[in-house]
């Protein structure tokens, strides 16, 4: 049987588990979220031994080349010695300069990294509420534009990170880390195309992002954005949006609650040139690329970012 090591610690595991649950089962304190290699929260350092991987492109090259695997995604298949990832040094401090409510359940949190943080339009980070919990949220502000790092924080269901950061006020601390980036982002030679930026809920923070990026590097297509919510209260950036609007002649925004989905989408017929961007709900993301293939989209247009989190984030 594979030996697995921490630290002083080692112990007997069953050939192929998977490491985080071999870790956690033996009271080892690693954070994790989504179990699906998205959220970045489960990273361990091997230092001696390789399990294997099913994601080996979820991390960048470079912490992979200094050992670093996501431990969701792992299994032990010979003897593996583990650092585990250390919030309190391998993280960056960060102060909470903004929290106010931009709808009932959406929370929007504002930071000051305690080092400029270099990043783009569509990429998230982790927030630490301690050592043990971190929770991925898409970057909503514009670098190189905003003073701050900002986060819309879906606060509708219970849980330990929504917990604290209703509680959280200006002066308090949180830690980052994990910028990475995902399918959503905005490229040079895509001004000249139509750019439809799809989001359901709280995924309209990177799009918000993407979209004003779009604007300022002078994007000559047409730009349509829709955001879907629950209800109308929900439509948490509809000023703003509508602001845009007026000022930028090419940019058409639709708000739309949940049942009004289907009938706005039978209407849609993008053009073969169309890129689309999507960013929410799991199964509203898809049912959402799923109409758009239908519509005539090509799949290689398509650039799908899902949310997904933890029961009790």
């Amino acid at each position: 049987m594979p030996e697995l090591s921490v630290g002083d610690r080692h112990w007997s595991v069953e050939p192929g588990c998977n490491l985080l649950d071999a870790l956690l089962e033996a009271g080892q304190s690693v954070a994790h979220s989504c179990r699906a290699g998205s959220c970045g929260a489960c990273r361990v350092r091997c230092l001696h031994g390789e399990p294997l991987d099913a994601r080996p492109d979820a991390l960048p090259a470079s912490e992979r080349a200094a050992g670093w695997r996501l431990a969701c995604q792992c299994r032990v298949s010979e003897d593996l010695g583990v650092e585990l990832f250390d919030p309190a040094q391998q993280t960056l401090a960060a102060e909470v300069v903004g929290h106010d409510w931009l709808a009932p359940e959406v929370l929007r949190l504002r930071l000051a990294a305690e080092v400029p943080l270099r990043y783009q339009a569509g990429q998230h980070l982790l927030l630490w509420r301690d050592h043990s919990l971190a929770r991925p949220y898409s970057l909503a502000s514009l670098p190189g534009e905003d003073a701050f790092l900002e986060f819309h924080i879906d606060c509708a269901g219970r849980g330990g990170f929504c917990d604290h950061a209703r509680r959280l006020r200006p002066g308090d601390p949180l830690r980052l880390s994990g910028l990475q980036g995902g399918a959503l982002r905005y490229e040079p030679e895509w001004q000249e195309r139509p750019l439809w930026l799809l989001a359901t809920g709280t995924g309209l923070a990177p799009l918000w992002a993407i979209l004003r990026e779009a604007l300022r590097q002078g994007h000559a297509g047409p730009i349509h954005l829709l955001h879907l919510a629950r209800s109308s209260t929900e439509h948490y950036l509809a000023d703003a949006l509508d602001g845009l609007a007026q000022r930028h002649t090419n940019l058409q925004v639709t708000l739309l609650e949940h049942s009004e989905t289907g009938a706005w989408l039978q209407a849609q017929r993008p053009s073969r040139d169309t890129l689309a961007l999507l960013c929410g709900a799991p199964a509203r993301v898809d049912a959402l690329a799923r109409a758009l293939y239908l519509a005539g989209l090509p799949r290689g247009q398509l650039y799908r970012e899902p949310y997904i989190t933890a029961a009790g984030a």
